[in-house]
């Protein structure tokens, strides 16, 4: 079993085409995006806290509120974009490591007053995987497919996990119609100071008019959360994952919240969209084959 999973999840036999590497990069280049979008974010926002509400991570154990002040919000987001930009472009190995630490430092800063992000979890995990491959191993074939092999291992992991955290806090009840109901009213307040209207989408008044709507639409959530591991194995893959984009959308539509980076990255990893690019290279002449083979070996 443990040889099947690592088998899925790695493929280090399988010989590696030009298509992957340059697949690869786009998901390197789609991670280091968030990453610094972020960063950016949140930088010039740490200037505006005072103090400590929920301390998380390494908050725990050390003042955090250093970062509230001397504009060190905006030198972190400096500092993650450069080392960002170090690893995608193998100047350091160790530069991915850096961007992690500096990322969830920023990331305790911002998240100190009582909410956490997820998308940022999101992120902060395809990091961690980049940062781990590239410090374990020197062969350009075994860091992409160690990275990549984490992230499935992460996310599905990640997803699962949050559905037995829902099912341990609240019980089976969880997909109760009636707690949509009062998560859908408790977003029109949000909704209301924002613009002083309320309105319904014909979504949200399906589901505040029937009850099995409710119950059907946070059924479908909590049963695809809880086999997101399945995204471990190639065959079930593309499904699990297409599913929880799925369920990212319906969560915009019913609750008006945005997975965004969690949407981009399930989207482009669920398929082996790199087969597309080596068909598409296959019909290129000898000439500009070999360039794109050396470009390939290059961005290694």
């Amino acid at each position: 079993m443990i040889r099947t999973l690592l088998h899925n999840l790695f493929d280090f036999e399988r010989e590696e085409t030009a298509g992957e590497i340059l697949f690869y990069r786009l998901i390197e280049l789609v991670i280091l995006y968030w990453t610094i979008k972020y960063a950016w974010r949140w930088g010039p926002y740490l200037d505006r806290l005072g103090d400590v509400v929920l301390p998380l991570g390494i908050a725990e154990y050390i003042d955090i509120r250093f970062m509230f002040s001397h504009h060190l919000g905006i030198v972190n987001a400096v500092a993650m974009t450069v080392m960002a930009l170090a690893g995608f472009l193998r100047l350091w190995r160790g530069a991915y490591l850096v961007t992690l630490l500096l990322f969830h430092l920023h990331y305790v800063a911002r998240f100190s007053q009582g909410e956490i992000s997820h998308g940022a979890n999101f992120v902060g995990m395809a990091v961690l995987a980049l940062a781990a491959a590239t410090l374990a191993f020197r062969d350009p074939r075994l860091v992409r497919r160690t990275a990549l092999g984490l992230c499935f291992f992460f996310f599905g992991l990640g997803y699962t996990t949050a559905a037995w955290c829902k099912l341990g806090a609240t019980g089976l009840d969880w997909p109760s119609g009636h707690h949509l109901w009062m998560w859908i009213q408790e977003r029109t307040v949000d909704t209301f100071s924002k613009s002083g209207v309320v309105e319904y989408n014909w979504l949200q008044e399906l589901a505040l008019r029937h009850y099995w709507v409710g119950t059907a639409i946070l059924t479908f959530g909590l049963l695809t959360e809880f086999f997101a591991f399945l995204m471990w194995f190639k065959r079930l893959r593309p499904y699990i994952m297409t599913a929880l984009v799925g369920m990212h959308v319906g969560i915009w539509a019913v609750m008006k919240l945005t997975f965004s980076a969690n949407t981009y990255l399930l989207l482009l990893l669920a398929f082996p969209l790199y087969v597309l690019i080596d068909r598409g290279l296959q019909r290129l002449d000898a000439v500009r084959l070999e360039k794109v083979r050396r470009l390939s070996l290059r961005m290694t």
